[in-house]
């Protein structure tokens, strides 16, 4: 039997790779604010834990990575967010807003 070239293919990634993650990086960590600065190389993230009526954060984890690769991230998260949206419903932001950091 030949191969029907238009039969819906599987889904096959050229470029697959497998992820060995620790126990303790597994766990993940919790942070509920995040700090972006830039220069013309790189991008820094600094994702924190702010504690409610403490006027004081605790950084909890800072990426650091290039400005090409920070650009397929925020397009992964877009594309998981509206995914998200669609399943549960559309988020709306609340709180207080950060100012920029430049």
């Amino acid at each position: 039997m030949a191969d029907d070239p238009k039969a819906p293919q599987p889904h096959t990634h050229p470029h697959q790779m497998q992820l060995h993650i620790d126990d303790v990086v597994a766990q993940g960590i919790y942070t509920n604010m995040a700090i972006v600065h830039h220069n013309e190389t790189e991008f820094v993230i600094d994702f924190m834990y702010v504690l409610p009526q403490v006027p004081k954060a605790v950084v909890r984890s800072r990426i650091i990575t290039s400005p090409k690769h920070l650009k397929r991230l925020v397009a992964a998260l877009q594309d998981n967010l509206v995914r998200y949206e669609q399943q549960f419903g559309k988020l709306e932001p609340s709180g207080p807003t950060m100012p920029p950091m430049h």
